[in-house]
């Protein structure tokens, strides 16, 4: 008898059910690989590459969001995102921007460049001068260059400035150029009296005051001597960038930034026209009439969007890699690793910097026989002291496997960033980078009294005096901070002499400019931190020249590690959901979440890595630096 017989009716029922979810999960399952594969066909079919370029054609860049070194998430999220009509806080690699600007420098079919850069957020001085170079570069070539903006914070308006013409919106905010700061927020008193957490922090350097913001309600002296010092410097260096591409005396926008109360109240109150008398912008148009005066000098096209021929940043940049010929594929490399994000232990995916995963596309470079030199794109502040010791490992073994190593410092290259870069041949960084904060520190929060306002307890027997000692829930002893203390001061003498050996000073030269100050990137090559000052098409130009390749000899890869899509995708999906459940529509709202969230973000970020006790060792020693972004 077979067995289908032997079933009884109960059973037979069961099966049928179990049949039919089944089918059911099939059938679900391929009604979903069907609608991706339609999907992907949609987005593949309306990729603007498809669009042929035309002579006199207007590059429109606009940026949104942030100017990152590589994505946060795939490329295959974005799609889907942008093809789902999700819309928020968005990436642009800067890459992508200074590779379409140096194309369309050369390209005969772009007659001029639109820029708008409304949805543009801060991402970095150092950042910004890199994309102004580009501009100014464009303008050299002959292009034409207008900015647009309904209102232009400073940050953006390095841009804009660059323009041939510069146009803000009559009802608009103008150009608010307010000076820089480093404010942050300082939990000591909440921690203390209303949470009654105890955070022991032990630390090498007056200068590292990343650990500030948990035992203390206000800077120290020490932070806003140092902090003033590089700012002022990152400032200057700013206004003399607009003065220069505006053709205005430094002392007059000073003089109009701080009698802005009067000069604005002297115009009824109009930002904008304010922005104009002060020989900011060259005229105040609303969108409809930039892009009417583009028609008018361009091809005006009725059928496109803008009212004019025009291709944006995307589709052009399809345009550019549809050019380049298989025999570029051939050529020697320039491999280039980009640390960009807080530094952690073990695997990070893009936007942060693992010890174990960074460590591993060095290694890759390395072993790469196709990979004749190596450009290391820093944009950090730290994290584990570890991890960065992972990174330096594998520099220094690219050195000795006879590979340069270039280091190109992005808007901040500080504590475990600098780590990281001090072995290399060169280190390459833009005058307004914030590096330097060589400096470690660690930190014990200690939860016994908040457990004891609960009724809580921590009790028991250890066999060591040591044994349970570093638990957060009992009172962190003397004799364990004097252990902490002195490993700490351990892992900075470490520090201070890599440094040393990898820029051929003594231990005590480093301790000077050391002890976690930090330094703008003009400062620091002063002090003999930084070799050179530069971008990132410096250092690439740099690290082919000392591996004897020729200008044109050679083509530049990225090495990044791979992700998943659709877990990134589901990721987006979630991060989107939240905002919008937590903002709903409010405008207002969001920009300030823009401003806040990455603030506390930060904080949270740092104190979690920093009470992750590692495996080995009574505390995570961190080389963090809060540097502010703008």
């Amino acid at each position: 008898m077979n067995e289908a017989r032997r079933r009884g009716p109960i059973a037979r029922v069961l099966v049928g059910i179990w049949d039919a979810v089944n089918f059911s999960r099939r059938l679900v399952f391929n009604l979903l690989f069907l609608l991706l594969v339609v999907l992907f066909v949609a987005i593949l079919a309306s990729r603007e590459g498809a669009t042929p370029l035309l002579e006199r054609t207007t590059l429109v860049i606009a940026p949104e969001g942030r100017i990152v070194e590589q994505y946060s998430v795939d490329p295959t999220s974005r799609m889907l995102s942008r093809a789902m009509g999700q819309t928020g806080p968005g990436e642009v690699q800067l890459r992508d921007l200074l590779r379409a600007m140096d194309a369309a420098a050369q390209d005969d079919r772009i007659e001029r460049v639109y820029l708008r850069v409304d949805g543009l957020l801060p991402s970095g001085m150092a950042t910004m001068r890199e994309v102004a170079a580009g501009l100014r570069a464009l303008r050299e070539s002959g292009k034409q260059v207008i900015a647009y903006g309904q209102g232009m914070p400073q940050g953006s308006y390095l841009l804009a400035a660059q323009a041939d013409e510069v146009y803000v919106d009559p009802m608009g905010s103008g150009v608010v150029l307010e000076g820089l700061a480093s404010y942050g927020l300082y939990f000591g008193e909440a921690l203390r009296e209303k949470l009654d957490v105890d955070v022991h922090v032990f630390k090498v350097g007056e200068f590292k005051s990343a650990v500030e913001p948990y035992i203390l309600d206000a800077a120290s002296t020490e932070a806003k001597e140092a902090d003033f010092y590089w700012l002022n410097d990152i400032w200057q260096r700013y206004l003399a960038d607009i003065a220069h591409a505006r053709g205005l005396d430094v002392a007059r926008i000073e003089a109009d930034i701080d009698g802005m109360a009067d000069g604005i109240a002297a115009v009824g109150g109009d930002m904008a026209q304010y922005a104009l008398q002060g020989g900011l912008v060259d005229g105040l148009m609303t969108e409809q009439q930039v892009e009417a005066l583009l028609a008018e000098r361009g091809v005006a096209d009725a059928d496109a969007d803008p009212g004019f021929r025009s291709i944006d940043l995307d589709g052009y940049l399809a345009h550019v890699d549809s050019s380049v010929g298989s025999a570029l594929s051939r050529r020697p490399q320039v491999a280039v690793v980009v640390a960009e994000g807080m530094i952690v232990d073990g695997e990070r995916g893009p936007g942060g910097v693992g010890g174990v995963s960074t460590a591993a596309l060095l290694r890759e470079a390395r072993e790469d026989d196709d990979v004749r030199a190596v450009v290391l794109r820093v944009n950090s502040p730290g994290g584990s002291a570890y991890a960065s010791e992972q990174i330096n490992r594998e520099v220094e073994l690219l050195k000795e496997a006879g590979k340069p190593v270039v280091v190109s410092m992005g808007y901040v290259a500080a504590s475990g960033g600098y780590w990281i870069s001090m072995n290399s041949d060169r280190i390459y960084a833009d005058p307004s980078t914030i590096t330097g904060s060589i400096g470690v520190f660690g930190m014990v929060p200690n939860f016994t009294r908040t457990l004891d306002r609960l009724g809580v307890h921590s009790d028991g027997v250890g066999t060591t005096r040591y044994a349970g000692a570093f638990d957060l829930t009992r009172p962190l002893e003397p004799d364990v901070g004097r252990v902490i203390q002195a490993s700490v001061e351990h892992i900075y003498r470490n520090f201070v002499g890599k440094v040393a050996q990898g820029r051929s000073r003594t231990p005590e030269e480093i301790d000077a400019v050391a002890r976690g100050r930090v330094w703008s990137g003009a400062q620091a090559r002063d002090r003999g931190l930084v070799d050179e000052l530069g971008g990132l098409r410096e250092a690439i130009a740099d690290a082919a020249g000392r591996a004897e390749l020729a200008e044109d000899g050679f083509r530049v890869r990225y090495i990044e590690q791979p992700l998943s899509p659709f877990a990134q995708f589901l990721a987006g999906m979630g991060r989107s959901g939240a905002m919008a459940a937590l903002f709903g529509d409010s405008a207002l709202a969001q920009r300030l979440a823009v401003r806040a969230l990455p603030e506390m973000e930060r904080h949270l970020a740092a104190f979690e890595v920093a009470m992750d006790r590692p495996v080995a060792g009574p505390v995570r020693a961190m080389t963090y630096c809060f540097c502010p972004t703008f």
